[in-house]
């Protein structure tokens, strides 16, 4: 259905916005920093199933809807830095617990499922996927190799295993810098207190952009 010169160039286009670093590999690298290499998957895992559905959605309809509505885009928005925010000020108000807690290891750490639905809620709420996914996924559909919605569909999945991919490599190199120092109290809340800060800029910058918008 999807020749070999529509795939080799929507590889690259997705090699491009993955690559470039946007709030789920922000993200990625604040809870790899914060709690090592199995939280930092698991939330790339979640946030890889929040893509995908926003791809579907997309695929569905919502890219329109979008295009139409920019009050819907800029809500958008606002909700997932708003989110970003307020995960970060939880983090940081708790640096010091979290910390005393990440010396336990696995017995402490977040549980499994809370990790993926906090991934799995940037995710869906990521303005940079949103935007890629309502303009540029429709200039890869051919007529005429058939339904639109289904090459939508297969486009959104491929895009969600290449960012699994390349968000987990990030994860898996964070959360090992992260054990390398995991024997030190001190180095453990700046690490926690850096991961914190990250994720508020972040969402006040989509927050930023959304009001520039």
């Amino acid at each position: 259905m999807i020749s070999g010169g529509q795939f080799a160039t929507f590889f690259v286009a997705s090699m491009a916005i993955i690559m470039v670093p946007g709030p789920s590999v922000l993200f990625t690298l604040a809870r790899g920093v914060a709690w090592g290499r199995a939280v930092a998957v698991l939330t790339v895992l979640g946030n890889s199933v929040g893509t995908l559905i926003l791809s579907v959605l997309v695929a569905v309809g919502l890219g329109p809807l979008l295009s139409r509505s920019h009050v819907f885009s800029v809500t958008l928005q606002v909700a997932g830095g708003s989110y970003l925010v307020w995960l970060g000020v939880q983090a940081f108000r708790h640096r010091h617990e979290h910390a005393r807690a990440m010396q336990q290891r696995e017995a402490s750490r977040p549980s499994n499922l809370h990790v993926i639905r906090q991934g799995f809620t940037v995710g869906i709420l990521n303005p940079k996927s949103l935007v890629f996914f309502a303009a540029v996924f429709p200039h890869f559909v051919d007529p005429a190799k058939g339904s639109a919605t289904l090459q939508l569909l297969v486009f959104g999945g491929i895009f969600s295993v290449m960012a699994f991919c390349s968000d987990g490599t990030w994860g898996f190199i964070a959360g090992t810098a992260r054990e390398w120092l995991s024997d030190s109290p001190t180095r453990l809340v700046t690490l926690r207190t850096v991961g914190s800060c990250v994720m508020m800029t972040l969402g006040v910058l989509i927050l930023a952009s959304a009001a520039h918008a």
